[in-house]
């Protein structure tokens, strides 16, 4: 049969990161290509306790449909505590959803008609790329520094172009690891809502800082703004809980949306999270995870001083999963892939995270799921991968 699929089909290229997880699955490779939270810490009796309390006190009611928002206690958790944060956000602010992809996808399908312009950071997170995509929308991309994106470069395109939605990770950003600062925060919110554009912040990794202090989500200085969070990096990213935070109006038409996709997020699990939530300090929980990714976040940025040649640059985020290296000066990292798969050894090239003009001379490495021999042994297998690419 010669099956018509949908235009937007056809532009739309398959996650390189998921084709890589196959490559990975050779149990000698090294892999710092996944974005995977490391599975020692997640709580499975904890979960498992939970799970059976749950069934056990509620077991028909937890098997049955829900409602579209998701369960109200669980939403009023995450309200309280973003207030203990110093957030104003209310239960009815907050839709639970199936991680926090899905928020991307209800975002595009609510706002997004083809060719409305969406401002992304450059490089900025693929899946977003991909979720956004799917609705035809014109990309336009302003660079990262240090301390944030170029807040000039920003304005001018809003100023230039007309601009629906500006798409950012402010925390410990996918893929470079990167945080904005309190002041670059400010002077987006102030640009932002000097040109009438919707902000749209993710905020997966928020949580996960290990040095430096916490900054509030840009949220805080535009409450129409839309937040998106995940139990994904403090639990379990198998459960697929997220969640969007959005004020009334978008709200309305961001359940419509979720009913016409999925009808509710797994209730059964929205119940489970809630019991271990309830049942166990998760402030706690996060403190270890901290701990756990602050050694690996250190052996990986030692390692790479240690093994990786001069000329090899790279972030040194303050929280999350990833940093991001350039190589030097006309080293292609889709090449390099190739050689360092050889040498059983795995990481994403960096140009997969450009939604234009890519820079090919960029990678990203994962910290979070290796422990600190595998760090040492895979940066050494990526320097000899580099060697050759030099001797080639």
């Amino acid at each position: 049969m010669n099956h018509r699929f949908a235009r937007r089909m056809n532009k739309i290229p398959r996650s390189f990161v998921r084709e890589i997880l196959k490559v990975t699955d050779d149990e000698d490779m090294i892999s710092f290509a996944g974005g995977l939270p490391n599975p020692q810490s997640f709580p499975v009796e904890a979960i498992k306790d939970a799970t059976s309390r749950v069934l056990t006190e509620d077991g028909e009611k937890v098997l049955q449909y829900s409602t579209t928002e998701g369960y109200r206690p669980l939403r009023e958790l995450i309200a309280q505590r973003y207030k203990k944060q110093g957030l104003q956000v209310e239960v009815d602010d907050i839709l639970i959803t199936n991680g926090s992809q899905q928020c991307l996808d209800l975002v595009g399908k609510v706002f997004l008609d083809r060719d409305d312009g969406v401002v992304m950071e450059r490089p900025t997170y693929l899946a977003a790329i991909q979720a956004f995509g799917l609705y035809e929308p014109q990309f336009h991309s302003v660079p990262l520094l240090d301390d944030g994106v170029d807040t000039d470069a920003l304005e001018k395109i809003l100023k230039e172009e007309e601009i629906k939605l500006f798409y950012t990770v402010t925390s410990f950003q996918n893929p470079t690891g990167i945080t904005y600062s309190k002041d670059k925060r400010r002077e987006v919110a102030e640009i932002l809502t000097k040109h009438n554009t919707l902000l749209v912040e993710d905020n997966p990794y928020g949580e996960i800082r290990f040095m430096g202090e916490d900054i509030p989500p840009i949220k805080y200085m535009i409450p129409d703004s839309i937040l998106f969070g995940t139990f994904s990096k403090i639990v379990s990213p198998g459960m697929r809980m997220g969640w969007i935070v959005a004020p009334p109006e978008v709200m309305e038409k961001l359940v419509t949306a979720k009913q016409a996709s999925d009808l509710h997020s797994n209730y059964f699990t929205q119940r489970v999270v809630y019991q271990y939530l309830q049942d166990n300090n998760v402030d706690n929980h996060i403190q270890n995870i901290r701990k756990l990714y602050k050694s690996q976040r250190d052996q990986m940025v030692q390692s790479i001083r240690e093994y990786l040649p001069e000329g090899v640059k790279h972030t040194a985020p303050e929280g999350g999963m990833f940093l991001w290296v350039t190589l030097p000066e006309g080293m292609s990292s889709m090449d390099l892939f190739k050689l360092a798969i050889k040498e059983k050894v795995a990481f994403v090239p960096g140009e997969t995270f450009y939604t234009e003009n890519p820079e090919t001379d960029t990678m990203r490495l994962n910290f979070s799921n290796c422990c600190e021999e595998e760090i040492i042994e895979g940066m050494k297998r990526l320097g000899t991968a580099i060697q050759k690419m030099e001797d080639l």
